[in-house]
């Protein structure tokens, strides 16, 4: 038996055969051509190909997974008809005279680098969307496509990367699980294996021999082991895992539906954190009561200029409709520290986590914040929708965006433009906020606990310094008693109290986070029926607890 180790990104166990999937090297030769505009022509008869293609997978992926994965391969077409790369591509064609395959083959790699090179890890994901489209235009010039092997029976995929359009041409049925050498937890087959709810390992230390396919193997997606040729005590030891698993993942279901209530019958608010339009689908289907962190960045990140209003008037507009009345709540843009956009120009800081970021910017720059805000504000005419700022420090900070929230309404009240009654919050992630909490409370209607930030601040820790992983405690008494304290300082003052950082999906805190009071948990959508499951085993208070629940606590 072989034991190998990889970073799951999506949990569960897979018993069966092992495939291993090579995709056909692409052999890309320069070569000099005489006509430049007959060759620019014969790129765009591949590029039109390739969109008809892209159209055919995303019917598919429709059908197979569901509309919001869908959109990955619609994603795919724009980045086709992208100006930059398409002009990237003909200007090499036009100037430098070479073939169109090897200008699709330069182009492509100088794009992808520029998004590697990014510190935010989903736009790094987004070479691979680079990468595969350069290599199906390859593909089509060249006369080489191909197409994922057929596989007689459910295998165990394991391949060194997998392209979004290889993964969804798989069939569905056959998949147990993935497991690649590359890739990321925020990759597209990443975020297509957790839709199709099987497990997925990533940068597996796995060798890629043909010679495994057929062979036995198990994939632990809690751990992210991969065993080669079982033997018999490890093959009974997971598959009682999977049973398990199973058994849970149908109790879990049994709670959609249900009220979300401790058993002595204290309502908690339970939402979800997304991170784009397409997440909401997620949000729905795992019955979530609504959206506690809408993080709104993403529509400033991998574009050259600043989203216009109309563009996030239509995506917080999306959101807010298929929410159908329950509660969006949208965090204005928190750029800077580890998601950066050139265009905004922010100057190389030595900490930027601690620097030029999020509300200081949006203060700093009111003609960007008012553009985020306006779009927002018509959005609310659609539904329920509530704003929060991050990285608040002071009482000066939220008085000052009441300021400019009050001016974009009279702007468009001015101009008969419809809004809805709009509440406003903060985050609570630095310690200067849990201090003044009693100060900041009359002035906001909701406080939302960033615990991931508060954490790191608190303890003076970066969490993705691997070498301080050890000593990287977000169960710190001093992290507790801030919750404590921020919970009571929001009350005295009427003022609701969330959590929304990775804190509020651990369920070993969801009672103790109950009894200091906390109104509401807010988790990625996988996390909510857990979570339910957690609040109504739950009591709001020992008083209420009977005493067979104290003997079995």
């Amino acid at each position: 038996m072989e034991t190998r180790q990889g970073k799951s990104v999506f949990s569960g166990v897979a018993i069966g055969k092992l495939f291993i999937y090579k995709k056909a090297k692409q052999v890309v030769e320069k070569s000099t051509i005489e006509d430049p505009a007959a060759e620019v022509a014969r790129y765009m008869a591949a590029k039109a190909k390739a969109k008809e293609q892209l159209e055919m997978l995303k019917e598919k992926t429709m059908k197979d997974v569901g509309e919001a994965e869908a959109e990955i391969f619609e994603a795919h077409q724009m980045l086709l008809e992208d100006l930059d790369f398409v002009e990237g591509i003909t200007g090499m064609i036009e100037n430098d005279k070479v073939n169109a395959e090897y200008a699709v083959f330069v182009t492509g790699e100088q794009c992808a680098a520029l998004f590697l090179s990014m510190d935010d890890d989903y736009m790094r994901g987004r070479a691979a969307d680079v990468n595969d489209i350069s290599s199906r235009l390859i593909a089509i010039l060249s006369g080489t496509q191909v197409s994922a092997e057929a596989m007689p029976e459910p295998v165990i995929i394991m391949a060194e990367d997998l392209a979004p359009s290889e993964t969804v041409q798989f069939e569905k049925d056959k998949i147990l699980a993935l497991v690649t050498q590359k890739g990321s937890a925020n990759s597209h087959t990443a975020i297509l294996a957790r839709m199709m709810n099987i497990p997925c390992i990533v940068t597996a230390d796995i060798d890629l021999d043909p010679e495994l396919t057929g062979k036995d193997g198990i994939v632990d997606g809690f751990t992210g082991k991969i065993y080669i040729e079982p033997d018999e005590v490890t093959t009974a030891v997971m598959t009682e895992k999977k049973k398990r698993e199973e058994e849970r993942k149908l109790l879990l279901q049994s709670l959609k539906g249900l009220p979300t209530v401790t058993k002595s019958g204290k309502h908690i608010h339970l939402y979800s954190n997304i991170g784009s339009e397409e997440d909401v689908d997620a949000v729905l289907a795992n019955d979530s009561e609504g959206i506690g962190l809408f993080r709104s960045e993403f529509l400033y990140l991998g574009r050259d200029t600043y989203p216009t209003e109309e563009e996030q008037f239509q995506v917080y507009k999306n959101v807010i409709s298929k929410m159908n009345g329950k509660k969006v709540i949208i965090r204005t843009l928190d750029i800077g520290a580890d998601k950066q956009a050139d265009y905004f120009q922010i100057p190389k800081e030595e900490n930027p986590a601690m620097g030029f970021r999020a509300i200081r910017i949006c203060l700093h720059r009111p003609e960007v914040f008012k553009t985020q805000l306006r779009a927002i504000y018509r959005a609310s005419a659609y539904g329920t929708a509530s704003i929060m700022f991050p990285m608040i420090i002071s009482v000066a900070e939220v008085k000052k965006i009441k300021e400019i929230v009050e001016e974009v309404k009279d702007e468009l009240r001015q101009a008969d433009i419809p809004f809805g009654d709009v509440e406003l919050g903060i985050m609570v992630e630095t310690p200067a906020a849990v201090m003044i909490a009693d100060m900041l409370a009359p002035e906001v209607d909701f406080f939302s606990i960033g615990t991931n930030d508060l954490t790191q601040y608190t303890l003076a820790m970066d969490r993705q310094n691997l070498l301080l992983k050890d000593k990287y405690n977000d169960h710190h008494p001093a992290l507790v008693k801030m919750i404590r304290m921020v919970t009571e300082a929001g009350h005295k003052s009427g003022c609701e109290v969330y959590i929304c950082g990775e804190l509020a999906a651990d369920s070993n805190l969801t009672e103790a986070f109950i009894q200091m009071g906390v109104d509401g948990l807010s988790v990625v959508p996988a996390c909510v029926l857990p979570v339910r499951k957690a609040i109504r085993s739950s009591y709001a208070d020992e008083a209420n607890r009977p005493e067979e629940a104290v003997k079995e606590k």
